[in-house]
């Protein structure tokens, strides 16, 4: 026989409304996270349902603010975690070994393929040149559409520190459309 939500001091209604009202909502924004985590549809998918579970089985420990990043922090963390389970050596240093296996990873969905053909070959470039780290703040910023203090958690790095990288990036993007002849006052031919 288990033991029921309230012996736990909470209410299971409490806790379904909680994550109807803070997790719900977010749900799509998990998931564009996890495919910049993983590069693949079906496993960002099994990310976000893993950070799903865990964060039904926290949410009577969340106090409400900043709910965003409090779920990006737990995609972060499922992902690492999954990680280290497949690659133990993982455990030294996650954010280096998570960049070597971003690299190795490939993604044959078909709307990364559209995606390929749509985009410019400059800017694919341009992308490609970006160190991993500025990337993964465009990537969040830009891309999924994340504010600064959500790209932070998300991370595990200080708010300047994305701001930082995100203008660096966006520096290094311009220059290197600007000697492509791409951008204000030049014109393509």
């Amino acid at each position: 026989m288990g033991v029921s939500p309230e012996e736990h001091g909470r209410t299971s209604t409490a806790d379904d409304e909680a994550f109807q009202q803070f997790v719900v909502p977010e749900i799509e924004t998990m998931l564009r996270v996890a495919r910049t985590l993983t590069r693949g549809t079906g496993e960002a998918e099994d990310l976000v349902q893993d950070a799903l579970v865990r964060a039904y089985r926290g949410i009577a420990g969340f106090d409400g603010r900043y709910p965003r990043a409090w779920l990006l922090t737990i995609v972060r963390n499922t992902h690492l975690n999954r990680l280290r389970r497949r690659r133990p050596e993982l455990l030294d240093d996650p954010d280096a070994d998570l960049d070597r296996v971003a690299r190795h990873t490939t993604d044959s969905t078909v709307e990364a393929s559209v995606v390929d053909v749509v985009i410019d070959d400059v800017v694919q470039q341009c992308l490609r040149e970006l160190p991993r780290d500025q990337l993964r703040i465009v990537e969040l910023v830009d891309v999924a559409g994340l504010t600064y203090r959500e790209a932070a958690e998300a991370t595990d790095a200080p708010i300047g520190t994305v701001m930082s990288r995100l203008h660096r990036a966006r520096k290094r993007m311009r220059d290197h459309l600007l000697r492509a002849g791409i951008g204000p006052g030049r014109s393509r031919r």
